[in-house]
């Protein structure tokens, strides 16, 4: 059966496919093997937990893109995709996870069916979804091809939202505020993390009036006191003590799209040290948000950021944030444009960042942070509104 819930009009999607094409002419690839999870949803529309096995959608110069999986799952494809029943190919059960034969063996088949068994082939091979074996089996398979490495080919095509894809992005930041909110009601000293997280889980999928809740492509970070000097620590079945600051990075999800939202609770009087960090972190992130504006540099951001840190004396290294959108775990990032001193990709309307300026020193970690949105004029706009401050619970 044909998909009947799609997120986006065909006209969208047939504009989307239209700047990926454009793309590929400019790299003179005759075709495009994409296995981003969140690159073949954005494409095609297709929505299923089946990426932990090969998986991909082929474009051509021509034509509807082809969906390619495990024969399962092209029943989810069919329920899924906007395109026609025979552009969803799938292989049988035998080549999951065995060792004398590989998917991209039938993917090879299926290319030389549609005239792509030679010529520059573009593929993702840097991904999460993408292994070295799939890159051989492929070389091995069609060795008339010119395998051209096309990572964030379509990603960087996705950095500019439309109008539909924002609304999505708003709902998810309702949700986002919303777990943020129970988060800040519900811990106290002896609560047990699980039992927050389990709460925190509830929020995130009931949703907010009128947006469901999705799964979201990271599970949440609460670490505490000497633990949140990591930033990518989860939660275990410790209760919260006092005299300790915690930081919670969550996001809400609507139909994949995201909104990264990071808050920090001390429970008892926080340490002068990070009262000024809080202080400079507040001033650099208005800074920040000034400096998000069209016509400006990603780099812009970072800097403004860093220069009121270093006025008050904190040195943070690395990037201090990253484009956002539709994703899939393992990761809510798009993985193209980074908030760092030597990005200097020019920012435009519809452009949405997680701004993270994550500060994670000896005895404390401190996470304020807001999803922005690039906007034609001004500075951007913060999708969540929730006071920028360390919250207290003496």
């Amino acid at each position: 059966m044909a998909a009947t819930d799609l997120p986006f009009t065909r006209e969208e999607y047939a504009e989307r496919l239209a700047r990926v094409r454009k793309a590929m002419s400019d790299a003179d690839l005759e075709a495009l093997v994409v296995t981003d999870p969140s690159n073949q949803a954005w494409l095609t529309g297709y929505d299923g937990w089946s990426f932990y096995v090969h998986q991909a959608v082929v474009l051509l110069p021509y034509g509807e893109p082809i969906w390619w999986g495990r024969r399962m799952d092209t029943f989810g494809a069919l329920r899924t995709v906007w395109m026609s029943e025979n552009r969803v190919r799938g292989y049988d059960d035998s080549y999951v996870q065995a060792k004398d034969k590989h998917p991209m063996e039938d993917l090879a088949k299926v290319l030389v069916e549609f005239g792509a068994g030679a010529g520059r082939i573009g593929v993702e091979m840097d991904n999460y979804y993408f292994s070295a074996r799939a890159m051989h089996m492929l070389h091995g398979s069609l060795p008339k091809v010119q395998w051209v490495d096309a990572t964030g080919a379509v990603n960087r095509q996705r950095a500019v939202k439309s109008e539909a894809e924002i609304g999505f992005m708003r709902k998810a930041a309702a949700i986002s505020e919303k777990m943020i909110d129970g988060l800040l009601e519900r811990v106290e000293p002896g609560v047990p993390k699980n039992e927050i997280v389990a709460e925190l889980y509830r929020d995130a999928i009931r949703g907010v009036d009128g947006a469901w809740g999705d799964y979201p492509a990271i599970v949440p970070m609460l670490p505490s006191g000497l633990d949140a000097t990591a930033p990518h620590l989860t939660w275990d079945g410790r209760p919260f003590k006092s005299g300790e600051a915690t930081f919670f990075e969550i996001s809400g999800c609507y139909r994949r799209y995201h909104a990264p939202f990071c808050r920090t609770l001390f429970l008892g009087t926080p340490p002068d040290d990070m009262l000024r960090a809080e202080a400079a972190l507040q001033e650099g992130l208005e800074a920040g948000i000034d400096a998000a504006r069209a016509g400006n540099r990603a780099c812009d951001i970072a800097n403004a950021l860093y220069g009121a840190l270093k006025k008050a004396g904190i040195t943070k290294e690395g990037r201090c944030g990253y484009s956002i959108g539709l994703s899939y775990p393992p990761d809510w990032g798009e993985r193209t444009i980074s908030l760092r001193e030597n990005d200097e990709t020019v920012l435009e309307p519809g452009m949405c960042f997680h701004f993270m300026p994550g500060l994670w020193q000896d005895n404390w970690g401190l996470e304020i942070t807001e999803p922005i949105l690039i906007r034609a004029d001004g500075p951007a706009e913060t999708f969540c509104n929730r006071p920028r401050k360390l919250f207290v619970k003496p």
